[in-house]
């Protein structure tokens, strides 16, 4: 019987190979491995080669998508692919087949001969060449030593990848199997897999070593970074644990959060709180004791009790104040004021009479810089109380007063408790600046919560939307100021004992330059009060010519001016002290005067008249001019007037016409001539009644030819029967004329009480008519 021979496989490999479309990754030759077989199609084709000889080929579909249809379409397939021969079959139980698999050799297509399922093509084998030379000896070398430093520091290499390895004798296979198992792409693979040249083969899967072992460098570094920080926690977490044994033994809090929950304890036990208030803190204090510090809710919880605990909760101590020393706080403070100082005192005295803590509400109303903060300062002083000021002029946003519901992040109380929260008294005097510039918008109207606030039947119950409690705040005297009452809701002006602030004459604004405003400015601009000595003649100039408006600020701000430039010349030698301010050297510091003496409004011709007005900013002067343009009859007005002011010089254009011919006027002339009438300083909007009997007088004096008497002004409102009306802000308007050189003033009979008012310095040197209809008027001015 003949000896057996053993023939290698790969000498008896079939021409015709039955194939299995891959999707993954291809599979290279002289590999081991499992391959699950699920499509139908392929499965019987595994049933097919295992009834022939059990070889099939392996060709790699193109992109990653399977092949569409009943069979795999050959020209979605790549020609280079594996022979390889199954070794064993086993069943899965959901109809699939887990078929091992010895991969043999390359092959490549050299044609399809069916078009149909199973796929079977023609091939030819692909043998490996140049390997053995001896670059591929030192390539092969290279190889195992990274993909050995690559396995040690990689723990997916298991011990049989490496002895695999080590195991494989030729330097082609050496690189099949590292390409096998590197984390490369499925088309870079395909490459690798159609490379004969074994040296080339093996530089390829150099390159993809050295990449891997980057990528390994990169993620050990990161590592390292991450467990850096774990050990950092890990470090600190236990040095906290014995930081709290070490508290617990010398029996001290053992954190933050036992601390602050003993805090608000023993501060909420001292309050002594009753009812709903009681109720609410306990169940929040009970919350917070149950919460965990890194919570979301516990910092907001935390802030809530803070708020609680730092609120003024005890009843005040009854008021005790003199009332002689609070006038000669008033007096010190300021220059004045008679008549606000007046009422001031009388609302303190009633306070002290009746020995009553409940706080009320004045208004002080007046021209910027006549001093409404200051008297609210003085009066805090007054009352030995404390006193907080915020501003609400452009405010829109009702939560500003009532606070932030706490569902909202970052949510904090309103003004008025945050107030409270830092006078740490129940009884302060608050000062509410600019209520007259509140806005509203979609976020809610500010003005309508400063009813409740400013309500002394509400609020005792004040209910803030972060506190969500009661609280009460009857107790806060409140002070607010305003430039004018016509943009405060009448339901909030309700509530308020309004008191108003006049401007300043020039006696006065002298005498508060020289008690107040000097001293303050030269300690502003480093200068010591004998250095600069001002005449009195010249404090009568800066308020004459420079500061004429009814507060104080522009004359504050020329004194500002004037030490600035003594301290420039001071530091550069051109200057040496003591220095004296006179009238002929205000040009110097100050430039040209702003209000010449030709600028006064002073009457030249027939047609002009002086008015007196009241603005926002106090009195003033109106010069009210008329001319008659010939051609036909008609009514034009400029000047930029309201509304209001337009209805009166049209009353004033119709009495005129009516009683013209009394006076010796044409009967034609208010047809022959166009009459315009005109309010110089066009660019400043004029609006209300006051001026209708001036109006009517300009009017008159055109038309008659005849001139108003000089240095004479006048106010009232003129009704179409010829009566002149009442009219408001007498005493500013007063204070204007006085201003400005006026020697006679014309007022309404019924405005008379308003002149008892208003301090005799003020009216020195003025003579007062008062009329009650026009023919009054026109025998006093013509």
């Amino acid at each position: 019987m003949p000896e057996k021979q053993i023939i290698p496989v790969d000498q008896i490999m079939p021409n015709k190979l039955l194939i299995i479309p891959l999707v993954g990754k291809p599979i290279f030759p002289g590999i081991f491995t499992p391959l699950i077989i699920e499509s139908k199609h392929d499965i019987s084709v595994v049933e097919k080669a295992l009834s022939v000889d059990g070889m099939i080929g392996l060709l790699l579909e193109k992109g990653n998508e399977e092949s569409e249809g009943d069979f795999p379409q050959k020209d979605k397939l790549y020609s280079v692919g594996t022979a390889a021969k199954i070794v064993k079959k086993i069943n899965l139980p959901d109809g699939g087949l887990n078929i091992f698999i010895s991969t043999i050799k390359r092959f490549k297509v050299k044609k399809f001969l069916t078009d149909t399922n199973p796929l079977v093509a023609a091939v030819e084998y692909l043998e490996d060449t140049n390997d053995s030379s001896m670059e591929v000896k030192a390539l092969t070398r290279s190889l195992l030593t990274q993909m050995k430093q690559l396995s040690e520091n990689n723990p997916l290499f298991s011990e049989e990848m490496r002895l695999n390895m080590v195991n494989i004798d030729q330097p082609g296979k050496i690189a099949d199997f590292i390409t096998s198992i590197l984390n490369i792409e499925r088309e870079v693979q395909q490459k690798i897999l159609e490379i004969l040249d074994v040296q080339k083969r093996m530089e390829e899967v150099l390159v993809h070593i050295t990449k891997e072992q980057e990528l390994l460098k990169i993620q050990k570094r990161i590592q390292k970074q991450i467990n850096e920080k774990i050990e950092k926690s890990q470090r600190e977490y236990f040095l906290r644990e014995e930081l709290k044994a070490i508290k617990s033994e010398l029996g001290m809090e053992v954190d933050a959060k036992s601390s602050e929950y003993k805090r608000f304890k023993d501060a909420i036990g001292k309050l002594n709180f009753e009812g709903e208030v009681k109720e609410q803190v306990e169940k929040e204090l009970e919350k917070f004791s149950l919460m965990d510090p890194n919570a979301s809710e516990f910092v907001v919880t935390r802030n809530y009790l803070d708020t609680i605990v730092s609120l003024p909760w005890e009843e005040p101590k009854p008021e005790d104040f003199d009332i002689g020393e609070a006038k000669k706080i008033l007096d010190k403070d300021h220059y004045g004021l008679e008549d606000v100082k007046e009422r001031i005192l009388e609302y303190l005295a009633v306070r002290k009479l009746k020995k009553d803590n409940r706080g009320s509400i004045i208004c002080l109303v007046g021209a910027p810089g006549v001093g409404k903060t200051s008297v609210g300062k003085s009066i805090a002083r007054a009352l030995n109380k404390k006193f907080f000021r915020f501003s609400v002029g452009g405010m829109r946003d009702e939560a500003e007063i009532k606070g932030h519901r706490r569902t909202y992040v970052g949510a904090m109380p309103g003004k008025i408790i945050q107030g409270l929260k830092i006078v740490k008294t129940r009884n302060p005097v608050f000062m509410i600046d600019e209520i007259d510039k509140m806005g509203s918008s979609y976020q809610g109207d500010p003005s309508s919560a400063l009813l409740e606030v400013l309500d002394p039947e509400q609020n005792n119950a004040f209910r803030d939307h972060y506190l969500d409690i009661p609280f009460d705040v009857s107790n806060i005297l409140f002070i607010v100021t305003a430039n004018t009452l016509d943009t405060i809701p009448r339901p909030l002006l309700d509530r308020m004992e309004v008191i108003r602030l006049s401007g300043y004459i020039k006696e006065e604004k002298i005498a508060i330059a020289t008690k107040y405003l000097i001293p303050k400015s030269l300690s502003r601009t480093g200068l010591l009060k004998k250095q600069v000595k001002y005449s009195k003649a010249a404090l009568s100039n800066i308020a004459v010519h420079y500061a004429r408006e009814s507060g104080m600020r522009n004359f504050e701000k020329a004194l500002d001016k004037i030490h600035r430039k003594i301290a420039k010349k001071m530091v550069l030698g051109d200057l040496k002290p003591p220095v004296s301010i006179k009238p002929e050297s205000l040009q110097d510091y100050l430039g040209k005067p702003l209000f010449r003496e030709d600028n006064v409004k002073s009457i030249t011709g027939p047609g002009m008249i002086t008015g007196l007005a009241w603005t926002n900013f106090g009195g003033d002067t109106l010069l009210i001019e008329a001319v008659a343009i010939p051609g036909k009859g008609g009514f034009k007005l400029t000047g930029q007037m309201g509304d209001v002011m337009k209805e009166s010089a049209s009353i004033a254009y119709s009495y005129i016409q009516s009683i013209a011919s009394d006076y010796g006027v044409k009967p034609d002339y208010f047809d022959s001539f166009t009459i315009h009438l005109h309010i110089p300083e066009g660019a400043t909007p004029k609006d209300g009644p006051s001026a209708g009997a001036a109006m009517a007088g300009a009017l008159l004096s055109l038309a008659t030819g005849k001139q108003v008497r000089k240095n004479t002004a006048m106010t009232g409102e003129l009704s179409l029967t010829g009566k002149v009306l009442p009219i408001g802000g007498l005493k500013e308007k007063v204070i204007a004329a006085r201003r400005n050189g006026i020697k006679r003033v014309l007022i309404p009979e019924t405005n008379l009480r308003d002149l008892d008012e208003i301090p005799d310095y003020i009216k020195k040197g003025i003579k007062f008519h008062t009329v009650s209809t026009m023919k009054d008027v026109i025998d006093l001015i013509l």
